[in-house]
């Protein structure tokens, strides 16, 4: 499958694997579905909970990448969880300040993830 690997910059074929090899240590995520860049070592998960379990969750992220989703997510996700905002409510005015379909797992960079950080403040 192709898929844009953040690390290398472009789509690659990427390679469907399991947690076997992404997570060795990890005997609960063994059987899980992966995708694997192997000229960068980088991966992406799927959406494994659904009828098209081995669909990625997006882009293939850098761990610096992964690290910044993470602050997204620790920012935006108390937000609709409380219920102080609908999650598509809040999704769908991130979309509208930034310009394009708000997807944390479509971020590509470090330097976009800010961008979405700074406009999802306004909303915490």
């Amino acid at each position: 499958m192709r898929i844009y690997c953040c690390g290398c910059g472009c789509d690659v074929e990427a390679r469907l694997t399991d947690g076997r090899e992404i997570y060795a240590h990890r005997a609960d995520l063994a059987t899980l579905p992966f995708w694997k860049c192997d000229a960068c070592g980088n991966y992406v998960g799927c959406h494994h909970k659904t009828a098209k379990r081995t669909q990625p969750l997006g882009c293939i992220p850098t761990p610096e990448l992964k690290v910044a989703r993470q602050h997204i997510h620790a920012l935006i996700d108390p937000i609709w969880q409380s219920g102080k905002m609908d999650r598509k409510e809040l999704y769908r005015r991130l979309s509208d300040e930034l310009g394009w379909k708000y997807h944390t797992a479509k971020i590509r960079s470090v330097e976009e993830a800010r961008t979405v950080y700074a406009a999802a403040r306004r909303y915490a």
